[in-house]
């Protein structure tokens, strides 16, 4: 699908639930897509860790609890309609990593860099769930990556069967070549998938200054 049809495609999922009776996609409490309660509680402090050696991800919340069945609602039940409450947590996580690029002088000139979805979750649900996350906050997003191959499922490994599973599966455009990027994602566990990001984009002349996710698995937070 080109990305005219996919925006298209998104923009009618989302006019659609407005007139599909929903429920809320963290506890079940009808008449909303995320309660003000479950928005709540995925609110709070944003969380930072060093996933390797110069590659800091700031996360919105833990990938636990209300947060974790919310994002998968969205990812696995095709519920768009929540993005907009899960954008809130994501946005609080990009702006505390512009902060802290800030602070330790590294900020300059940012663009924001969408990991991508593997070509059989796309055919699954037919979007992306960064993008959907993204839209709602108005933010610029670049699509610099393209899939040199495909990686097995990622569920069920440890740290370093991650790591071996994704191993060059990444390629960037020339176009990444002397840009500066902040990698967005929607969950960090062990953190594979954007350290091959940032080695894709290092590989294309680019630079990779952190990452902004909207939930860490707490078993990798410090």
């Amino acid at each position: 699908m080109d990305p005219l049809r996919d925006l298209l495609a998104g923009a009618a999922r989302e006019a659609l639930a407005l007139f599909v009776p929903v429920t809320c996609a963290g506890c079940g409490k009808p008449d909303a897509a995320v309660c003000d309660r479950c928005t709540a509680g995925m609110s709070g402090q944003v969380l930072r860790r060093d996933i390797a050696p110069g590659l800091p991800v700031w996360a919105g919340t833990e990938y636990t609890g209300v947060a974790r069945r919310v994002l998968l609602a969205l990812k696995n039940d095709g519920r768009t309609d929540a993005a907009a409450a899960l954008a809130r947590v994501l946005g609080a996580a990009i702006d505390a990593a512009v902060h802290g690029l800030a602070d330790e002088n590294r900020l300059g000139i940012v663009e924001l860099a969408a990991l991508p979805s593997t070509r059989a979750a796309y055919r699954r649900r037919g979007y992306r769930p960064v993008d959907v996350l993204v839209r709602p906050t108005g933010l610029r997003m670049e699509h610099p990556f393209a899939w040199q191959r495909q990686p097995a499922d990622q569920i069920g490994l440890g740290v370093e069967a991650r790591q071996a599973n994704l191993a060059g599966s990444l390629r960037a455009g020339r176009r990444a070549s002397g840009r500066r990027f902040l990698l967005v994602d929607d969950v960090v566990t062990t953190g594979g998938t954007l350290r091959e990001a940032r080695r894709a984009l290092t590989a294309a002349g680019g630079c990779v200054l952190g990452a902004a996710v909207v939930a860490a698995t707490p078993r990798y937070l410090p």
